[in-house]
């Protein structure tokens, strides 16, 4: 196991949304945040992308999951080879399919392979052992969240909004003495977030997204819609939850509605659903960080300050860097892994007790 003492860790992430591997370095002990480093992205290709979709929702062992590895190995050991004088690295892989309620999970990609290539230790397969205690296996990034909270000076809670293809909320008290401890952190998904948005522009509009949300200002939401689509039995259950595949339906929910207010309707359902979402903190946060690519659609922005009592903004506004904090995540978690430290815990992910995840492979 590592000292407690500030290294220099690389973290690596590719999501789901196939674009690429998102690199950054992070100074840190595991508990606090030294200081932020050099960035990276690595795209996969459109033929790349072909073989990681194909892929989805398999398991070890099935036709196509060995090639769909050796392209997360590959981007993964082309970003490494950017970076110089760091010590360790954290390394997600690419999630093909993740069952928690069979408590299984499956990310691709060997840390071993990496270790050998990059020459230092790597830290992965970090979900497993949350999902084999009983937990969802995510969010993973509320323990960081913790300590960027105490980066930033906040005094009292405060919120981190990711907005993906689905909304995830974390609520941070940050003075509490750890991450772990109760009443430290609250963590679990908001609702459909950009996913439907995108989703409509694709299939009607033929383009990738609403940029800004122009197209969406210029409507008006269906207030039908949003209020059968509040009356999920979803949005009242306690947290922590997942929504893991729910809410397929968005867009045929606005079938009838033209573009603009088919657009508005959905900007209008995601934000009412984080307006929901931060009901169930334990004490009103002193504002709202948020981070993801839905923070780029100014609609959507203004739609959820609507809904809030606290001012929302994106993390840009506190110095941080919303397209990485992800990356930085898996650094942080690395080296709290390497010094066996917890990565998860009741309130974040529903697992029974704090549990360390990870693996390391040395190189």
């Amino acid at each position: 196991m590592l000292k407690a003492e500030i290294t220099t860790v690389l973290g690596m992430m590719s999501g789901t949304s196939f674009d690429g591997v998102d690199a950054a370095v992070l100074h840190t002990d595991g508990e606090q945040i030294a200081g932020f480093g050099p960035t990276a992205f690595r795209p996969y290709s459109a033929a790349e992308r072909a073989v990681l979709r194909a892929a989805m929702g398999r398991w070890p062992g099935d036709p196509g999951v060995e090639e769909a590895a050796e392209i997360v190995e590959t981007a993964h050991a082309e970003v490494m080879a950017r970076f110089s004088d760091v010590t360790l690295a954290g390394f997600h892989g690419q999630t093909l399919a993740h069952d928690p309620a069979q408590r299984r999970t499956h990310q691709a990609g060997a840390g071993d392979v990496l270790a050998l290539v990059g020459g230092i230790p790597v830290v992965w397969d970090f979900r497993t052992s949350d999902v084999r205690l009983g937990g969802q296996g995510a969010p993973l990034a509320p323990f960081y969240h913790f300590a960027l909270a105490r980066h930033i000076g906040a005094e009292g809670p405060v919120a981190f909004l990711n907005l993906g293809g689905v909304g995830n909320l974390t609520w941070v008290d940050p003075r509490k003495g750890r991450p772990e401890d109760a009443g430290a952190l609250l963590a679990f998904d908001t609702g459909p977030a950009n996913a439907p948005l995108d989703d409509l522009c694709h299939t009607r509009l033929g383009i990738a997204r609403d940029d800004g949300g122009k197209l969406a200002a210029t409507g008006v939401a269906d207030p039908d819609v949003v209020t059968a689509f509040l009356q999920d039995p979803f949005f009242f259950r306690q947290p922590p939850k997942s929504l893991d595949r729910g809410f397929g339906d968005m867009v045929a929910r606005v079938a009838h509605l033209g573009d603009a207010d088919a657009l508005a309707t959905l900007v209008e359902c995601a934000a009412s659903a984080v307006g929901q979402a931060v009901d169930f903190c334990p004490e009103p946060p002193a504002r709202l960080l948020v981070c993801g690519g839905g923070r780029h659609n100014a609609h959507l922005m203004a739609t959820i300050a609507a809904h809030l009592p606290c001012p929302v903004a994106p993390v840009e506004d506190v110095g941080l860097d919303g397209d990485m904090i992800e990356a930085q995540a898996f650094a942080f978690l690395a080296m709290r892994v390497a010094r066996g430290l917890p990565t998860s815990c009741p309130a974040t992910t529903g697992v029974a007790a704090a549990v360390g995840g990870g693996q390391i492979s040395a190189p």
